[in-house]
């Protein structure tokens, strides 16, 4: 018998960094199923058109703008959607900034931000959903990382780490969740096309996009488990390339993403 996410008690879902890419598919892909969600990032008319994009589709989607990096402004915006809408069911903290870096100049400010949105932001909203779900031992939610947390990328020193943390986050606080009811999930997609990768100075095998990304972290969700990686014939070749010594991986990940044929 085939699953959906009614049957797993999911009714209400918040989602983050939803004005775009990942998030915005994700937002109408949970609505398109029937469950009511609740849109939050910082761009508040972004997050009116995908309200309105919802609606026509016959989904319920409503807008909560706020910036993931206030953990006030989180914590307000959950007490709303539960006092509207009920508990929320399953968190999707998928917000994230991706700023390609380099070693010549070092932009510091960059890592700033960057650890600041993916991993203080994601430790907010986890603060916002987590006393709620734990107190009533249930809920789902899911940490959106990447497949650049298995090992370092080109161009990706700032994102990568951070992305790393996320995967080692959510790794770490399955230890607690597990013996306190709450499901948590992380979310590992390969290259997906959104206005984070337009700008990769390097080739992206097996680039999907954000539909299918949004398709696959829900099947995921439903499937259960722990990891949602996609797609394997790329993210799998991944993890192997990262079990090879360094000279070998370096050289192999030189190779793939043409960075030996790139100019300074």
């Amino acid at each position: 018998m085939t699953r959906s996410l009614r049957d797993l008690g999911v009714r209400v879902a918040w989602v983050t960094g939803a004005s775009s890419g990942i998030g915005e598919a994700l937002a109408l892909e949970l609505a398109a199923k029937g469950v009511t969600v609740a849109a939050t990032a910082r761009r508040a008319d972004a997050l009116d058109a995908l309200a309105t994009k919802a609606a026509a589709l016959g989904g319920s989607i409503t807008a909560l703008p706020g910036d993931v990096t206030d953990a006030g402004d989180m914590i307000s915006i959950a007490r709303k959607i539960s006092e509207a809408h009920g508990p929320i069911d399953l968190a999707i903290l998928n917000a994230g900034l991706f700023i390609p870096v380099s070693a010549d100049p070092f932009d510091l400010d960059a890592f700033r931000r960057t650890f600041e949105v993916n991993l203080g932001g994601t430790a907010a909203c986890l603060a916002a959903v987590l006393p709620a779900m734990t107190a009533r031992r249930g809920g789902r939610i899911v940490v959106v990382s990447s497949v650049t947390g298995y090992a370092g990328l080109p161009s990706s020193a700032a994102y990568g780490a951070s992305k790393a943390g996320l995967i080692n986050l959510a790794e770490s606080l399955k230890f607690d969740l597990d013996r306190r009811g709450v499901a948590i999930q992380v979310a590992n997609p390969g290259f997906v096309d959104t206005p984070a990768t337009a700008g990769n100075a390097f080739a992206m095998p097996a680039l999907i996009p954000p539909s299918e990304a949004a398709r696959r972290i829900v099947a995921g969700v439903i499937r259960g488990g722990f990891e949602i990686t996609f797609p394997k014939r790329f993210t799998y070749v991944l993890k192997l390339l990262r079990l090879l010594p360094y000279p070998a991986y370096f050289w192999l990940v030189t190779k793939a993403t043409g960075w030996d044929k790139r100019e300074d």
